[in-house]
């Protein structure tokens, strides 16, 4: 897929908006990226992942893991690409941790997965968890970029879109300033 069809895609299903976000990071913003659109449509999703899982075809995947929610349906997607198991993270106690029975063996080769990189920080803490379970971090793959590239995970990552999309400290935001009403429109609460 073109850049251009990427951006088609995800205007069609209303996955860029605009307007004065807070972001999980406890950042602001002026877009905010809602994959879930995305994602309730399974052939535009099967379409999306298909282009990342290209990355992947040859690299041995066992496991694909993503963080509850963002990662869940785009590691199962992937996951069935790839002929490769599917679990997700979820918090326990604030800390990121397997559940429901699932588990990593040591020298298991493991995709991290999730639907938009900001800070990184949820991606961050699925890879030292699934290194603390003695697994094997090959690569990340995300739907989207809006670091601009800041992101350093250790290992390559891949993305179906990169945005270089502002984002601000409360204390410095000209949105807030502005006076502009504050929406938060993500799943997990600010810290």
């Amino acid at each position: 897929m073109t850049r251009e069809e990427i951006l088609e895609l995800f205007t069609k299903t209303d996955v860029l908006k605009t307007g004065h976000f807070l972001l999980t990071s406890g950042l602001h913003s002026d877009k905010y990226l809602q994959c879930a659109q995305l994602l309730q449509y399974p052939e535009a999703t099967e379409k999306a992942i298909a282009e990342l899982a290209n990355n992947f075809k040859d690299k041995g995947i066992e496991t694909v893991v993503g963080p509850a929610m963002g990662g869940i349906i785009i590691s199962y997607e992937m996951a069935r690409q790839l002929g490769a198991k599917a679990i997700f993270t979820e918090r326990e106690d604030g800390k990121m941790a397997l559940r429901r029975g699932f588990a990593i063996k040591p020298g298991e080769k493991i995709l991290v997965v999730e639907d938009v990189v900001t800070t990184g920080g949820s991606v961050k803490e699925v890879i030292s968890l699934v290194k603390e379970l003695g697994g094997e971090v090959v690569a990340v793959a995300a739907l989207v970029d809006r670091s601009g590239g800041k992101v350093d995970f250790g290992v390559s990552a891949y993305y179906l879109l990169d945005l270089d999309v502002k984002s601000y400290a409360p204390e410095e935001c000209p949105l807030c300033k502005e006076g502009l009403p504050l929406v938060k429109p993500g799943s997990r609460k600010i810290k």
